[in-house]
């Protein structure tokens, strides 16, 4: 098992290489794809998928391509996120947001570009996998992040705004917006490393309520962080009526569930195989989160 440094370092590494290698891009559709995938960030996604292939002994390179895919999709759906017509926001990992730099439509194909890529990067490692491993795992991808996934969390989140919060609302949109797009990576690294479909589910399992956890800290922090910390606008949930845990709940109580759903992760991987200390101190590490 590698370091988190160590695994980012490699998405990092490979990120515009996996972009570039696709071919000639326009100049400024590159520019603009670039600009936001560059601007770094934690990468947990990709870190996450590298990980999970590395707990059950499968190769992190074969899996490279497809993290960085789904870093892409991760980054086309903070692009769209950002547009006036969605949470419309001046600010994103510390830096104007893309729509701010290029223009709205530059920034809609921007993000069209990113999620293009991503999946032609899948198929194409698919391909020259030679099996159904890779083809599985870009579906398992593919379906986190769309119409039934995270598309599907991002509808009830913008239809929602300021409708009257209710726990299947917030739990609808917290397990698809967020927890779908933290499940996908180790979904598609256990395939990758050739799992069962015993250890898939139970690494599904693990990814919802990390996921869960992920997006209700996220909810406090936009309550009790700064912008010069989160590098985004803190107080925007409140004042556009969004559904979150706290609005549900209270501050105290997302708190506590929270702390459930890293221990309901944790106990996942008791029913996997291999090294999880990695996979475990990532999770019990959320509840820490300052950005």
């Amino acid at each position: 098992m590698n370091t988190y440094a160590e695994y980012l370092q490699l998405v990092e590494g490979a990120l515009s290489v996996q972009l570039t290698s696709l071919g000639y891009i326009p100049e400024k559709l590159f520019e603009a794809m670039d600009y936001s995938l560059s601007a770094g960030g934690k990468r947990l996604r990709p870190v996450l998928l590298l990980a999970a292939c590395d707990t059950l002994g499968g190769d992190v390179n074969e899996a490279l391509p497809f993290a960085c895919a789904l870093e892409m999709i991760h980054t086309y759906s903070l692009i769209h996120d950002d547009l006036p017509a969605m949470d419309n926001d001046d600010l994103r990992r510390g830096r104007p947001t893309n729509h701010k730099v290029y223009g709205e439509g530059m920034a809609i194909l921007a993000g069209d570009g990113l999620l293009s890529a991503a999946m032609e990067l899948m198929l194409r490692a698919a391909v020259q996998m030679g099996d159904l491993r890779g083809v599985r795992a870009a579906e398992a991808i593919a379906r986190r992040a769309g119409v039934t996934g995270m598309v599907a969390g991002q509808v009830m989140d913008v239809t929602g705004e300021g409708s009257e919060p209710t726990q299947e609302k917030v739990d609808y949109i917290h397990r698809h917006k967020t927890a779908d797009l933290l499940t996908a990576p180790v979904e598609a690294g256990f395939i990758l490393a050739g799992a069962d479909e015993k250890t898939v589910a139970a690494g599904c399992e693990y990814g919802v309520n990390l996921g869960l956890a992920f997006q209700m800290v996220d909810d406090l922090l936009d309550v009790e962080g700064d912008a010069a910390t989160l590098g985004k606008t803190p107080g925007k949930d409140a004042a556009e009526g969004k559904l979150t845990w706290v609005a549900v709940k209270g501050v105290e109580a997302t708190r506590e569930d929270a702390k459930i759903a890293v221990e309901r992760a944790v106990a996942a991987l008791n029913l996997i195989g291999g090294e999880t200390n990695f996979l475990k101190t990532l999770a019990q590490s959320t509840l820490n989160r300052v950005q």
